[in-house]
Order: C-alpha cells, then sequence, then structure tokens
C-alpha cells in the first residue's frame, strides 16, 4: 500500500492489554495482587508465557511489548494510530468485585503506550472500570499527561460520548468509541448525568443506533471522517450476529459512519465493505499476557492483526486495506511464518468476507481488493 497525497492513512487494531503479566515485566511493575479464581498473582502468567517461549528478559523497555510492529508503524507512516485500550493505569486497590479478571498497569508504564505514538485509545470495553471509578479517573488523568486522546469513557456520560477530534491534512477525524450490552460489561459501568463510566448501549436496536447518530450530527462538519470503535460480541468464534451487521450498516447507511472497527474477540473475524465503507467485526487482540494458557487453540489467538486502513478524505470511502499479521512471541509480536499467514487467508475466506472481496497473500502483508 503505497500512501497519496489525496489520501488518509489509519492504523487501527484490536485489544492493547498491558496489564497484569506484560505490566510485571516492564520497568515499573504494580501490585501483582490479583483476585481471579484460578491466577492470585500476576507473575504466573509470566511464568507460563516463559514456559511456552523461554525467557523474557525482564525489565524489558517500553517499546518491548510492541515487537516487530513499531518497524512496521515506522514503514507505513499512518496518519493517526487507533487502538481499543483494555486496561486500566492505575495504583487502585479497589477491584470490581463482580468481575473475575482485572487487568491493570502501573502509571509509570505508560511509556509502553507512547512508545507506539498512539493517538487515540478507545476506552468503551469491559476492563477499563476493573478498579473502579478511581481507578477510571486515574487512567483518564494518565493518559492525557501522556498526550494520548481518550473516547468512550469519561467524567460523565457527555464527555464519554464525546469524540476525539483528529486534525489531517485535508480535514477533521472524528473517533467515537462504546460498548454493547454483550461483551461483559456491567450495567453500572455506564456513564450518567454526573457519573463517571463509559457510553454503553443497552442494545443494537435502530434507537440505539440513532443515538450515535445523534451524537454524530452534533459535531460532524462536512468533509470530515467518522470512526466508530465499538466493544461487542463474545470472545471466541467468527459468527456476526444478524443484529450486528444491521446495527453496522445502519451506522453506515444512516449516520454518517465512514469505518466500523469492532473489537472484543480474541482472534480476527470477518469484515465486510459496504457501500463503499469498511466495517471490521472484530480486529482480535494485538498486545496481550494470554500466551501458554490452554484452550481455543482453533483460533490461533497468538496471531494477531495490524490494520492499515487508505481512505478518501474527501468521502471516507475506502481506498486500500493491508492486514499485517505477527505471532505473540515472549509477550510481544514478531513475524509471522508464510504458512501461518496463509491459515488467516484461508480462514477470513472460510468464514465469509463481504461479497466481493478478495485477499491477496504477499510476503508479509495481505493486500484486500474488492468490487463496488
Amino acid at each position: 500500500m503505497e500512501a497519496t497525497r489525496e489520501t488518509l492513512r489509519l492504523f487501527l487494531c484490536g485489544d492493547v492489554m498491558t496489564g497484569r503479566g506484560i505490566d510485571q515485566v516492564l520497568a515499573h511493575p504494580g501490585d501483582p495482587e490479583l483476585h481471579e479464581p484460578w491466577v492470585r498473582d500476576a507473575r504466573r502468567y509470566v511464568d507460563l508465557a516463559e514456559d511456552e517461549h523461554g525467557p523474557i528478559p525482564a525489565p524489558v523497555p517500553d517499546a518491548y511489548p510492541w515487537g516487530e510492529a513499531l518497524a512496521e508503524l515506522e514503514r507505513r507512516r499512518p496518519a493517526f494510530r487507533i487502538v481499543n485500550l483494555e486496561t486500566s493505569i492505575t495504583t487502585s486497590s479497589r477491584y470490581c468485585v463482580d468481575k473475575s479478571v482485572h487487568y491493570r498497569m502501573h502509571p509509570a508504564n505508560v511509556g509502553c503506550l507512547t512508545a507506539a505514538h498512539i493517538d487515540v485509545a478507545a476506552l468503551a470495553n469491559n476492563h477499563v472500570l476493573d478498579w473502579g471509578t478511581a481507578g477510571l479517573l486515574e487512567t483518564l488523568d494518565v493518559l492525557d499527561a501522556a498526550g494520548i486522546a481518550t473516547a468512550g469513557a469519561g467524567r460523565d456520560l457527555e464527555r464519554a460520548r464525546a469524540p476525539v477530534v483528529l486534525t489531517a491534512e485535508h480535514g477533521r477525524v472524528l473517533v467515537f468509541s462504546f460498548a454493547t450490552d454483550d461483551c461483559g460489561v456491567p450495567p453500572d459501568w455506564a456513564a450518567d448525568v454526573g457519573r463517571p463510566g463509559v457510553w454503553l448501549l443497552r442494545d443494537l436496536s435502530s434507537h440505539a443506533a440513532g443515538g450515535v447518530g445523534a451524537a454524530i450530527r452534533a459535531v460532524k462538519r462536512p468533509g470530515d471522517v467518522v470512526v466508530t470503535s465499538i466493544h461487542w460480541g463474545s470472545n471466541w468464534g467468527y459468527e456476526v450476529s444478524r443484529r450486528q451487521r444491521e446495527f453496522a450498516h445502519a451506522l453506515v447507511e444512516e449516520h454518517g459512519v465512514d469505518l466500523v472497527h469492532g473489537h472484543s474477540s480474541h482472534h480476527p473475524r470477518p469484515f465486510e465493505v459496504h457501500r463503499g465503507k469498511l466495517i471490521l467485526y472484530g480486529c482480535g487482540d494485538f498486545i496481550t499476557d494470554y500466551e501458554g494458557i490452554g484452550g481455543h487453540e482453533e483460533f490461533r489467538g497468538d496471531v494477531v492483526v495490524m490494520y492499515f486502513v487508505e481512505l478518501d478524505p474527501a468521502n471516507g470511502r475506502l481506498i486500500a486495506l493491508d492486514l499485517v499479521p505477527l505471532r505473540l512471541e515472549r509477550f510481544r509480536p514478531i513475524r509471522c511464518s508464510p504458512a501461518e499467514r496463509s491459515w488467516l487467508v484461508d480462514t477470513l475466506v472460510r468464514e465469509g468476507i463481504g461479497r466481493g472481496v478478495d485477499l491477496e497473500l504477499g510476503p508479509e502483508a495481505i493486500a484486500a481488493h474488492w468490487t463496488g
């Protein structure tokens, strides 16, 4: 994919989970105590990863969790970098007692995000309040001080619904973030008037889509490109539900959305190009400490994907899409083998990428081509 002066290139990925085991190998590990049914110490996740692939040279530098992705980012030089940050950044000890898994990174380790020059962290997900309201507020403060804009969570509903406004060479990019009711977000995490929390949709009805559309219309100007970052659905499996498709189509057809950035699944799910607009139903994990944990091997959760999206800034239509697969090893992404890249292509095709979309397997990337 070669960028031109007339296009807008974005980098997107799925879940960035820098807490727990990854936090423990960084320079400033936080309190390792966990409140999970099976694991009580975050360092156990380091042990599992090392049992699988060998020693991790802790303490690692800030850039370490991005591995070979950093060279790819430097080579492609996207205008903006957007991730789903599924980790609270806090020293709070008040964990959510109704959840069994809690992600927390020490604030002094925020350099692992700035090392990748992340522009936007979508926060509407099911881990950002793992350590309570105090943990959320500290997360917002830490990211703000680090120069990373946030969407989808805030000190009240108005700020949770507010987009990040990015200024590009040829116009603005608006990034909204919200979660749906089916991905494990506790109902009482919903932001409200005077109450911190996340922008939570109770369902995927036309009414809910209309609410998103109203938030978009309140700030959108002619020529703006709109990205909606959505945390939704289950962790495993390739099925994209009918209501997810209808909701995403409504965002594109009726509410001015140019790119749907879906996440929550632990592995990449199908995508489609609908009326010239890209819908990523599930980008999969990107940075995690799941290495060495058994189960669901058929989904290859260790194969992660960088999405480089090129849009027409005049109308938000998709011009080019490259998928760069990597593999997680010792808590960092490294280059995939040809067999692993081929497996990903075969899997996405089998599971039903949109009509008229073809995937071309290259030496390092997968290029998407489409008609219409």
